[in-house]
């Protein structure tokens, strides 16, 4: 079995990720998870991981404690 490769986004799906990270919602329930793997084309895996990297970037640039073991994979 092949393991999955790292896939970097493209900069419209980066868009897309950004506005629904910024403007809508930081913790996606699982109906907007869906609608935004539909609407990026990206699986779920790599849009749930994309949140997590960039949350923890968010909460380092708030000055925030990270939350580890707040999501799991």
């Amino acid at each position: 079995m092949a393991t999955e490769q790292p896939v970097t986004p493209t900069e419209e799906q980066l868009e897309i990720l950004e506005y629904h990270f910024c403007k809508v919602n930081k913790h996606p329930d699982p109906t907007t998870l869906c609608l935004i793997v539909a609407e990026t084309g990206l699986s779920e895996e790599q849009t749930l991981k994309w949140f997590k990297q960039r949350l923890a970037e968010w909460r380092k640039s708030e000055g925030l404690p990270s939350e580890s073991g707040s999501v799991r994979d």
